[in-house]
């Protein structure tokens, strides 16, 4: 058995093993793999943190954008919400326990990302500069 047969392999096992046809795995990669909802969950590493300052965090996030992906994870379990009875009202977020276990992975890819950024963009380059001919 190959490299790939193995990989293949494996996918196959993880997007399929749920008994779900990966519907799942999908969801998960879906909105775990937006534009933003990584970049929040790694401004949650240190410890809990206000609204405001997660949205001063957040290069360019809007606020809309920064409360749906709020709701998204805190609905996976993956961050908790505080309110706060004060005036004015105070809210915090916090990674979970289940949260942080997304850390390393998440890590990973960005550090992947970064590694791999001038790569990718010349290899786009090249394949815009051959399509557009």
């Amino acid at each position: 058995m190959t490299t790939a047969d193995v990989h293949t392999a494996r996918m196959d096992d993880i997007c399929s093993g749920a008994g779900d046809d990966g519907r799942v795995v999908r969801d998960l990669l879906e909105h775990l793999g937006d534009k933003w909802t990584l970049l929040v969950v790694g401004m949650l590493e240190d410890g809990p943190i206000r609204y405001s300052e997660l949205k001063n965090r957040v290069p360019g996030i809007s606020q809309r954008m920064l409360t749906l992906t709020l709701k998204k994870l805190e609905r996976d379990g993956l961050v908790r919400r505080e309110s706060f009875a004060e005036i004015p009202p105070r809210v915090e977020y916090d990674l979970t326990p289940l949260g942080h276990t997304l850390l390393p992975p998440a890590l990973a890819f960005a550090t992947w990302a970064r590694g791999s950024s001038a790569e990718i963009l010349a290899r786009r380059a090249e394949f815009d500069a051959r399509v557009t001919r």
